[in-house]
């Protein structure tokens, strides 16, 4: 398929790819907490017949360096422009931290139909790296909502990582410990998508080593049929943070991070989601 990719500097950086012939189904896509603008997987949407965009969320011209009170509005902006190049249909498709802010912008905002959230989180987790001010803490939210921040679990910073030495660390522990020390926050930040008009796809891989999203994903579903919405949970067992999509080119290694899954197991999981997600994002 004939696709255009078009560069974008304003609001943002980012890329549009889309179908020389146009296309009424928009995708926006996030990545995890690299904020980086994804091309590949946005070219590979394209390839299937949509309008993909992908933007750079924080870290560009005029924005937060870190994950730190992130405007929700960055994404509704994203809508809009959406919508302006004929998209009739929205999606979200985001990643990690990408999928938090997906998963956040479908419940505020009703024009989002489709949500695919993959190694989701159930809950708002609070800033990574520093704000406007560069200061980490005392942690703050990651996001915002006009102007108010979104209630968040902070992270113990008490906990150690079990790997001894100074190599990658798989950080899903120090999640699941904040959990438990600050369990009387975590009704307040449970993530309503009970209240999103949006159709919901999860994928997620057991062996995540980064936060624990099977349960976060089991937990999400949980909540959207005990309101009678629609979900679908997609998992595999052996896979870990980074689910990659057919066409996608195996996840670097980490110096910093342990991602947990298998390349081969990782791209399975991708593999399996990924009929759902072009069913989903083509006709719900």
């Amino acid at each position: 398929m004939d696709v255009i990719e078009r560069e974008l500097t304003d609001p943002w950086e980012g890329v549009l790819v889309a179908p020389a012939r146009g296309s009424d189904i928009g995708v926006l896509v996030l990545a995890g907490s690299s904020g980086r603008v994804d091309r590949e997987r946005a070219r590979i949407l394209a390839d299937q017949g949509m309008a993909a965009l992908s933007i750079r969320w924080f870290g560009g011209p005029g924005q937060p360096p870190g994950i730190c009170e992130i405007p929700l509005e960055t994404f509704t902006a994203a809508v809009d422009f959406l919508q302006a190049n004929g998209a009739e249909r929205i999606a979200i498709l985001g990643f990690s931290k990408g999928a938090e802010a997906a998963l956040l912008t479908a419940v505020h905002d009703p024009r989002v139909d489709v949500v695919i959230a993959l190694s989701p989180t159930s809950r708002v987790w609070c800033n990574v790296g520093p704000g406007r001010d560069g200061a980490h803490r005392p942690y703050r939210s990651s996001w915002t909502w006009r102007e108010q921040a979104i209630p968040f679990i902070p992270l113990d910073v008490a906990w150690t990582p079990a790997e001894p030495g100074s190599g990658p660390v798989a950080i899903r522990g120090w999640y699941e410990r904040s959990e438990l020390t600050f369990a009387h926050l975590l009704p307040a930040a449970e993530i309503p998508v009970d209240k999103a008009r949006a159709d919901l796809l999860l994928v997620a891989g057991g062996d995540d080593a980064m936060w624990p999203s099977v349960p976060f994903a089991e937990q999400l579903a949980r909540r959207r049929r005990s309101a009678g919405t629609t979900v679908r949970l997609v998992a595999r067992h052996d896979a870990g943070h980074r689910p990659r999509l057919p066409g996608e080119s195996p996840a670097s290694a980490s110096p910093r991070f342990l991602y947990g899954g298998t390349p081969e197991a990782d791209a399975l999981l991708g593999a399996a989601a990924w009929p759902h997600i072009l069913s989903m994002l083509r006709d719900g």
